[in-house]
């Protein structure tokens, strides 16, 4: 028996939120936790908005522990977590070293800047030790000149919480894609969730790319053809090596990663962009499936990533 599916979408963190679920009679309650959830990780973790824990979290630098709420604690220690288990290769202190690369806001206003007359700088990322986060108390502390992006992970845990919490509530298979960040959870449709692999999460249905099932965990594709900005004559990206501050030079235009959590998977495939060259050796050590383009459209995968997608 085939699955009646329905499926909303909506814009939300400077992207577009899409929800899917297994019975249509699920979709409202889902929608509710969907967009409640939305609206909390962005008021804890938003990058550009004045009133955002994360904003006034980043201008107490150096002054000492900040209490925080939950949402943004929880943020902040899976962020530190994947610092941690990629030896610093995803760090989510490069918020300084992105905001004077010029990605100071969002995406849709950093495209309206006059990209010819802006010039670009560059600063070192202190590294994930610049912080020092007491659970017990709920405090944060940061450093003098730590500044934090969320970029990495936030999205990600926000699609894992609410697909989760969703298919409880709608009692039914969820699935949930932020920019293309997707999770799913409960009971999946036969043969999997459809999931087609693409450049960009909003290209249109025609646009070359294979199409791959999963029916837990999480699916990302991370890469730098869309996320793109003139700076005087050269062009930049939003995926910073920690290593040197300024966006990772890669091999890769897009690496996508299939793993147990839709973090899990977002942190693999932004290491990966940051690895280059080394990118499918690690993945291969972490048994990672994924499959990598290169700027030439060369493909090469790994782990258990189906030969026939490529």
């Amino acid at each position: 028996m085939i699955a009646e599916l329905a499926s909303v979408s909506f814009p939300a963190l400077g992207t577009t939120a899409l929800l899917c679920v297994s019975s249509p009679d699920g979709l409202a309650a889902a929608q509710e936790l969907l967009e409640h959830e939305l609206v909390e990780i962005d008021l804890a973790c938003s990058r550009f908005r004045e009133d955002s824990e994360l904003v006034h979290l980043n201008a107490s630098a150096g002054t000492g522990p900040v209490k925080v709420g939950r949402r943004l604690l929880e943020a902040v220690e899976v962020a530190l977590a994947a610092a941690a288990s990629t030896g610093g290769v995803v760090d989510p202190t490069v918020g300084r070293a992105l905001r004077l690369a010029g990605y100071d806001r969002r995406f849709a206003t950093v495209m309206l800047r006059d990209g010819a007359s802006f010039r670009a700088r560059f600063a070192t990322v202190p590294g994930y030790g610049d912080v020092q986060l007491d659970r017990r108390r709920s405090t944060i502390r940061l450093e003098p000149d730590v500044e934090l992006d969320l970029g990495a992970t936030a999205k990600a845990l926000a699609a894992d919480r609410s697909a989760h919490a969703a298919a409880r509530v709608a009692e039914c298979g969820v699935l949930v894609s932020l920019g293309g960040d997707v999770s799913v959870a409960g009971p999946a449709p036969d043969g999997g969730w459809p999931i087609r692999v693409a450049d960009d999460h909003a290209a249109p249905l025609d646009e070359p790319g294979p199409t791959v099932a999963i029916s837990a965990g999480g699916l990302v594709t991370s890469g730098t053809t869309v996320r793109r900005w003139q700076a005087g004559s050269v062009e930049l990206h939003h995926i910073v090596d920690p290593r040197t501050g300024r966006p990772a030079a890669t091999p890769w235009r897009t690496v996508t990663v299939a793993a147990g959590s839709c973090v899990e998977a977002n942190v693999s495939s932004t290491a990966a962009i940051v690895l280059g060259e080394d990118a499918p050796a690690w993945l291969e050590a972490r048994g990672a499936a994924a499959r990598l383009v290169r700027e030439s459209g060369e493909v090469v995968l790994t782990g258990r990533w189906p030969q026939d997608a490529a």
